[in-house]
């Protein structure tokens, strides 16, 4: 299986600043509207770029067809079109997909059919603005880049190499 057709879309510097910080969140959908997928056999998904404030539709990838059982091959293209993914929204999800996500630091979330893609992404704003649940604590930071004053505390405490 391969992709197919992929979008991704052109950002200026104030954008790509903003995406230095946002988290990159996927959603299986067919009509970039509503995720209406099963993660497996998924023909399309949105990438978004989302932050505590703003979201930002970073690129859509879309898929041949392929039936959600029998084909293991098919998951190592999605997976890999997702790398750098914190979270990918769907509707269903095979224990394999789900165990190959984790591996790869992806949270895998189950959403009932129709879920609108702008209502999720103002659920996660709402959650990272009250406190974060696990998952996307860590995703957090895992994405913040590492503070430059972590050595300050060492060299107070007499670290010597």
């Amino acid at each position: 299986m391969s992709l197919k057709r992929r979008l991704a879309l052109v950002h200026g510097p104030e954008e790509i600043k903003f995406m230095d910080t946002a988290l990159k969140i996927a959603f299986a959908t067919t009509d970039m509207d509503s995720v209406n997928q099963h993660f497996g056999s998924a023909k399309s998904f949105a990438l978004y770029a989302v932050d505590p404030d703003h979201s930002q539709l970073l690129e859509a990838a879309q898929f041949g067809e392929l039936s959600q059982d029998g084909n293991e091959d098919k998951l190592s293209v999605k997976i890999e079109l997702l790398n750098g993914c914190a979270a990918v929204y769907c509707q269903a999800i095979g224990g394999s997909a789900i165990n190959q996500l984790i591996a790869k630091n992806i949270q895998p979330v189950k959403v009932h059919e129709g879920s609108k893609i702008k209502d999720l992404i103002v659920d996660l704003q709402n959650e990272m603005k009250a406190g974060p649940s696990s998952w996307l604590a860590k995703a957090i930071n895992q994405h913040k880049a590492p503070d430059p004053s972590r050595f300050n505390q060492m060299e107070e405490d007499g670290w010597d190499e």
